[in-house]
């Protein structure tokens, strides 16, 4: 009888060896995956799309924003129903400064992040009412994931909209919008814009860290597959 146990135990660590093995290798070719989406959408983040279509022939609310539509040109006619400053924001020339964010209500039943501009003109247009209907054109930008400070009543840690889904019923869209222009019944409203150059990928990270990540991947599943061997030499 020891002699079936003991070939039952091999099957079954050889098996748990390749298994292991196998999950290494398929972590690896994941981590080369996203080395070559990170590497995609930094040029995707680099190149601003000037024609103007209509926000929702491009992204949904609650959907992650795909490819095609980072650093789309948008346009839309809503509302703003809430106001916030962000803190901290770099406008891709190392100029940093706080925005006004403001939620614009894209229908009855969502909304989406804009960045209107300075926070220090956010009293320019006192006119703007809650209730006033805006057409807005911008840049749709992939959500920041990275805080530049804390989350406090009338502050916002970044430009994400899942900082505000708790101060909402309305389906938000994933990512926001940078204003190149509002106009309120046919007149443009008057106000320094700011720019994002330096925008970031959608996936965190830097490609030739993802690609460090893939070497240690292989040489694991490499040294669990040795290590059997091994264990056979240096055993007497």
């Amino acid at each position: 009888m020891t002699q079936p146990n003991n070939l039952l135990t091999r099957i079954f660590q050889g098996a748990a060896v390749l298994a292991i093995a196998a999950l290494f290798v398929v972590l690896g070719f994941w981590q080369l995956q996203r080395a070559a989406d990170l590497k995609a959408g930094l040029q995707v983040a680099r190149t601003i799309d000037t024609e103007l279509v209509p926000l929702q022939t491009v992204a949904k609310p609650r959907e992650a924003l795909d490819a095609q539509a980072f650093n789309r040109t948008v346009s839309l006619t809503g509302r703003y129903i809430a106001n916030f400053r962000a803190p901290n924001q770099d406008d891709g020339d190392g100029v940093v400064s706080d925005w006004e964010v403001a939620l614009a209500q894209v229908d009855e039943g969502s909304a989406i992040l804009v960045v209107r501009g300075l926070w220090s003109e956010r009293l320019l247009n006192p006119e703007i009412a809650q209730s006033t209907d805006i057409d807005l054109t911008g840049v749709l930008v992939a959500s920041q994931f990275a805080d530049r400070a804390n989350n406090t009543p009338g502050i916002i840690s970044r430009l994400d909209s899942a900082v505000v889904v708790g101060l909402t019923d309305l389906d938000l869209y994933d990512g926001y919008i940078l204003a190149r222009s509002e106009a309120v019944q046919g007149v443009d409203l008057e106000r320094s814009r700011v720019t994002e150059e330096k925008i970031n990928p959608k996936i965190p990270g830097f490609y030739w860290q993802h690609l460090s990540y893939v070497v240690i991947w292989w040489l694991m599943a490499a040294v669990v597959l040795y290590l059997p061997f091994y264990r056979r030499r240096v055993t007497p």
